[in-house]
């Protein structure tokens, strides 16, 4: 606060040199039209203060012939830009945004990733239709040519909140498919980690109270099926989300953080995170595609960007890996495009960061919704585990 005060004295101390300024040179410019009254002069002082601290309302009453008293004005302001110079250089300690601010913004990163209207729908994706499971086939192209094209990029495989922006330098498909995702399997030791942030979130048919039936129950099943195929992968099952015994989420992504770092730092073998969620959507929309001859429910790739169309980037949520984590993303969504077309959404780009810090192989994944029964999500791990396998593995 005190560096906050001084910068306002400083101000306040410009102010008056330029008001001081201003009075001087307006005394000399009268004294060279000697004859216009004092009253005159007074009056075009007060004037000249008028414009430059109420300029609407000068200009409102500006008189449409300036007069002598307006050369004169202008005069004084043609030092102005000097004012300016030494008000620009003076070296400038700005406070770091009060505590209430970032409260504010970490209780929207601890909320549901994806920001839903008054009626429960997606904002940025129209929801999509209850309707049978059917077979897709590819209707984008994903030739190199094309990705080149930021707006063909970023319209045909992405959703960007209204609480953050990107732009082409960040969203470059040759930088993003230039980073390898392939990880080095040939060493002892765990090489994913799964947790969930948020591990309360069920299903249409979980039974309450059943893990097994719910978002960790999954997060199991992922488990199980990337270690049958070779990649050892860890689950952990912390509860970050429930506080004195209720649905707390102001802190959870703060809680999974504080476990999670330990359990990479205690396993230096791990090279990708998965936060594995339950998107929230409303109640008519059904996230149900059909891949094998099974329903399965569709997932989406999310990346939190730690930078706010307001106020720019978060420093606060700093993250050195938000171009690996958006290789990593754009990655997982061509190959999901090629080996499963229609079983990804369009990959959801939000302001904050969402523990994605946590490694350059960071992904959080939103993997149907409430309206999705647990076999659908299942049916959605399998091929899930196929698409990961081929990424990191090299074989996509």
């Amino acid at each position: 606060m005190n560096s906050y005060r001084e910068g306002k004295m400083r101000h306040a101390g410009t102010v008056g040199a330029v008001v001081l300024l201003s009075v001087i040179l307006l005394l000399a410019g009268a004294e060279t039209f000697a004859d216009e009254s004092v009253y005159e002069i007074q009056k075009k002082i007060l004037k000249s203060a008028e414009e430059m601290y109420m300029p609407g309302l000068a200009y409102l009453e500006r008189d449409p012939d300036p007069g002598i008293g307006e050369w004169i004005r202008e005069k004084a302001l043609v030092w102005m830009p000097l004012v300016n110079y030494v008000e620009d250089h003076v070296p400038y300690e700005s406070e770091i945004e009060d505590e209430e601010t970032i409260a504010r913004i970490l209780e929207a990163q601890a909320n549901d990733e994806n920001a839903v209207d008054e009626d429960g729908r997606l904002i940025g994706e129209p929801d999509e239709p209850e309707a049978a499971a059917t077979e897709v086939t590819p209707t984008v192209d994903m030739s190199i040519e094309k990705l080149r094209d930021f707006d063909y990029l970023l319209s045909n495989f992405y959703t960007v909140d209204s609480s953050t922006m990107i732009g082409p330098d960040q969203l470059n498909a040759d930088d993003l498919l230039g980073r390898s995702m392939k990880i080095d399997n040939t060493e002892e030791g765990p090489k994913i980690l799964i947790f969930h942030t948020h591990s309360q979130e069920e299903f249409a048919d979980s039974t309450p109270g059943d893990t097994a039936t719910s978002i960790v129950g999954v997060g199991e099943y992922l488990t199980q099926l990337l270690n049958e195929k070779g990649i050892e992968t860890i689950h952990d099952t912390g509860v970050y989300d429930i506080i004195n015994g209720k649905l707390d989420r102001s802190n959870a992504y703060e809680n999974a953080e504080a476990s999670v770092r330990p359990i990479i730092e205690a396993n230096p073998s791990i090279q990708v995170a998965i936060d594995l969620h339950r998107d929230g959507v409303a109640e008519g929309t059904h996230l149900v595609t059909e891949v094998n001859g099974k329903p399965t429910a569709k997932i989406m790739y999310f990346n939190g960007l730690s930078r706010s169309r307001t106020n720019g980037d978060i420093e606060y949520l700093y993250n050195p890996y938000i171009q690996d984590n958006l290789a990593f993303s754009l990655q997982m969504q061509l190959a999901s495009e090629s080996m499963y077309p229609g079983f990804v959404r369009h990959i959801y780009l939000r302001a904050y960061r969402y523990n994605l810090h946590l490694l350059p192989k960071s992904l959080l994944i939103e993997a149907g919704a409430q309206t999705n029964t647990v076999e659908e999500m299942m049916n959605a791990m399998e091929v899930l585990s196929d698409i990961l396998y081929s990424v990191i593995m090299g074989e996509s």
